[in-house]
């Protein structure tokens, strides 16, 4: 007799990421069936759309999960849909940073994603929120605020245009004044980007917080100060290579919560996703909130090994998925 199949809700976003959901769809569906799951596929018509089934989801309290095929901002809608439930969080990867599912080691491929659903390892992860709205991996204002504005702008995805806009932007940045108050201090600063950190990096292997953790009750705070042109270089090395906690034009901090003070209402991003927020923005850590699948094993962070095992990873699975379709076009 077939044991009683468990039930998951699969939402799909057609639009985000590089890959064409129509490819990889059928892929996902068959492996989930061969888990025994029984899957109520669901696409999303438009933004707020995941929520809203992620929540239904869970208020039917007959899940084991949410799954999402997509990238972060949809991550980041069905994730808004199960704070505070027993409705967990699975992560199928096909956006173009996605920066949760890479900070919890989930791997940026299909099956090898459907292995740690298999695995039905579910944790207590924290959520951020800035002045009541989520997030889930950063929330930052500065620079990299600047760029994800810019970013969304852009008619394709992808890391080398996410790198292509970071550099338009960087000719006429102007950085802000801030006002940080954060664990019984407070810090006055001209800084290049200030950025809070649920999870470790930004997504595409970018760690701006390498020692953040998902279910440790805390945001680390990453403040990147100005300087000259030699600096920032040097700074870029450190940022690819895991090392930016050490150098002399950052500080960081963790606290359970934050005010950070501008002199005006401005550009900031949530998840990536650019947004508006006012000159003053509370932000809090809500631990243990949410429940998501994660791998069993997580690897610990090194300097320079962990972020070039990843890249040459990366790029090992790039070609895999590149070979079959040179294969046809010979």
């Amino acid at each position: 007799m077939e044991r009683n199949r468990e039930k998951v809700r699969l939402i799909v976003n057609p639009a985000s990421g590089t890959v064409s959901k129509h490819r990889i769809i059928p892929d996902v569906l068959r492996r989930l069936q061969i888990l025994n799951l029984d899957i109520d596929l669901r696409a999303t018509e438009g933004p707020g759309h995941a929520t809203e089934l992620a929540a239904e989801a869970a208020r039917a309290a007959d899940y084991l999960g949410v799954l999402v095929c997509g990238g972060d901002g949809t991550v980041n809608e069905a994730a808004r849909g199960l704070i505070g439930t027993e409705t967990a969080l699975g992560i199928i990867p096909c956006g173009s940073g996605n920066g949760l599912a890479r900070h919890l080691g989930i791997p940026v491929d299909v099956a090898r994603s459907i292995r740690v659903i298999a695995e039905r390892n579910i944790i207590d992860a924290d959520y951020g929120s800035a002045n009541g709205e989520p997030f889930f991996c950063t929330f930052g204002v500065g620079f990299d605020a600047a760029v994800s504005e810019r970013f969304a702008r852009q008619k394709r995805r992808g890391l080398i245009m996410y790198l292509k806009s970071a550099i338009d932007e960087y000719v006429n940045f102007s950085p802000e004044n801030y006002v940080i108050e954060v664990n019984g201090q407070t810090i006055s600063d001209r800084a290049f980007l200030v950025v809070v950190c649920n999870a470790s990096q930004y997504g595409n292997n970018a760690f701006i917080a390498p020692d953040a953790s998902v279910t440790d009750g805390e945001l680390d705070i990453t403040v990147v100060h100005t300087g000259n042109i030699f600096e920032q270089a040097i700074l870029g090395v450190d940022f690819l290579a895991g090392f930016i906690g050490k150098n002399a034009m950052v500080d960081t901090f963790r606290a359970t919560n934050l005010r950070i003070i501008r002199t005006g209402h401005g550009a900031a991003h949530i998840d990536g996703d650019p947004s508006i927020m006012p000159s003053e923005i509370e932000i809090k850590c809500h631990p243990g909130k949410l429940k998501l699948f994660a791998p069993t094993q997580q690897t610990r962070f090194r300097p320079i090994i962990t972020p070039v095992s990843l890249y040459v990873r990366d790029g090992l699975m790039r070609l895999r998925q590149m070979l079959p379709k040179l294969h046809i076009h010979r």
